[in-house]
Formats: C-alpha cells, structure tokens, sequence
C-alpha cells in the first residue's frame, strides 16, 4: 500500500509550523515506522486502523524495538498529529494515554574535571570547540553555526543565532576560551564558519563533535558519562554554586522557561550540603 501522499501532507503541515529540517526528518521517520508496520501486520489504511490496534503498535516498539516511554511518547505525539491534521479524525488520549517515565538527573563533571578535560586535548581545533561548551553553557548546534564574526572580543561575549529557542542572545566570552581561540584562529583562519566541516561550506556536523568527546573520554580512560551536553549541564551547575541568581543563568542559557533553569539547583551540590537536617539540630528536652 502506498502512503506518499500521507507523508507528502504531514511533512507540509510541519513545514507551515516552521520547525526545522532536523525536526521534520525525526517526526517524518517516525510516521514511516508506523506506515510500515501497518503494511506488514494490518495491510489497511491509517484511516482504517482501530485504537486498539495502536495500542499493538506501541506494545511493538515497546517489546521489539525497545524504545524507552519518552520515544514512545514522541510517536504518540506524531500520531495524534496525524490523526487531527492529515486523517481528519477525532483522536482519544484515554485510548492512547502518553506513558509515565522515569526522570533522571543528568551528570554534571566537578570544576576541576571540566578543566582537566579540555587541558588534556592536544587538537587545537577540537580544544576550541570544547572549550565553547563549557566555557559559555552552549548547546552543540549553536558551536556548530558560530562564525568568526560572532566573537566579540571587546565586549567579551558571544553572538549566538539559530538557538533551540529561536531567539538571539548573547553568551559569556570567557578570558582562556578567547586564548585558546586566537591561538586556533591564527592556525586555521576559518572564514565561513568557526569550525568548518570537510565541505568548507558548511559547519562540523554535531556527530562529529560527539564522537572526538567521546574519543577523549576514552583516552582519559574515564568511567563518568561525558558528552557534550555534559558541558553545558556543568556550566550551569557551576555559575548556580558561585552563587548566580537563577534568572541570569537562564538568560545567558537560553532557556525559554525558568522551570529548565531550576534543574541546577538538583544538581549543585551547594544546595544540599547548605540544608541543616532538623535531626541535626539542638532541642531542648
């Protein structure tokens, strides 16, 4: 059975939402996964399809794919998506609820592992880029689409465009982050972008900074979960336990929502450790 034309009207409708090419690829994939699994097991149209056999669908990628709640959750949303806009159809959340799921801290690397990392690297280019995540909280796609002409070195900031937010903003230019970019400035001489993929056109791919982080990892023969949101994750740990008011560090994070923010009080340290348990404390008896 062909679904070209489900896909065709689903992909115009994201692109009328405006989200971006990344976003329409991962939600256009997971509507062929559904596509495909009709084929195999039903050989009906989507129109046809009960909630009870969406539900044998969702057991699938549960049990055979081995997708994790918040995956299946993402598929549900596209479903649903599909069943309003494209099919036309009314779409029943007690039929189909969104699946609970754990939430779990993220690892954050204390101050002195943060600089170990990035000291130890001996890739000027790959320091750099580093060095950018941490130093300045950002996120991979941002590193990825700095350009030269981005760097304020007199106000000592970063530009930062194409954020997941979808607003500019500045970030903090850190003192040795600027050193280690003069230095890789002057050996590479990047123009289009900061740091350039194989085609000079176009940015280093995301995939390419997780993979060298992962290879210092390694290297360093370290057991801690280290990636490259790690980086932006221990930076906003670290300004909370200087002592930063929250809503300055949302700014400088871009977050849209003080509620993302929040997320570094769990994980300083400084916010336990300054708790006096009542057991602690003298009473009179």
């Amino acid at each position: 059975m062909h679904y070209d034309s489900y896909i065709s009207k689903f992909n115009e409708l994201l692109a009328l939402r405006d989200l971006t090419a990344n976003t329409i690829r991962s939600y256009s994939s997971m509507l062929h996964s559904y596509f495909q699994w009709i084929d195999a097991h039903l050989a009906k149209p989507p129109e046809a399809v009960s909630f009870e056999e969406i539900r044998l669908y969702l057991a699938y990628l549960k049990q055979d794919k081995k997708l994790d709640n918040r995956s299946i959750n993402a598929h549900i949303s596209q479903l649903a998506f599909l069943h309003r806009y494209v099919l036309h159809m009314p779409w029943d959340k007690y039929e189909v609820p969104f699946k609970k799921f754990n939430s779990k801290l993220p690892h954050v690397l204390t101050q002195k592992q943060a600089h170990c990392f990035i000291n130890s690297i001996t890739d000027l280019r790959q320091k750099a880029c580093v060095a950018l995540l941490y130093s300045a909280g950002l996120r991979v796609s941002e590193v990825r689409h700095l350009k030269p002409a981005d760097i304020h070195r007199k106000d000592m900031r970063l530009y930062i465009s194409c954020s997941k937010s979808r607003s500019d903003r500045y970030a903090v230019l850190s003192k040795k982050a600027l050193d280690i970019l003069t230095r890789y400035w002057y050996t590479y001489r990047p123009k289009e972008w900061l740091f350039p993929g194989r085609d000079p056109s176009k940015p280093v791919s995301g995939t390419c900074i997780g993979s060298f982080i992962a290879k210092h990892k390694r290297y360093l023969n370290w057991d801690t979960p280290v990636t490259a949101h790690t980086f932006r994750h221990s930076f906003g740990t670290h300004l909370y336990e200087q002592g930063y008011d929250l809503v300055k560090i949302q700014k400088l994070l871009g977050h849209k929502s003080i509620s993302s923010t929040l997320l570094y009080v769990h994980l300083s340290t400084r916010s336990i450790s300054e708790i006096v348990s009542p057991f602690d404390r003298e009473v009179d008896t």
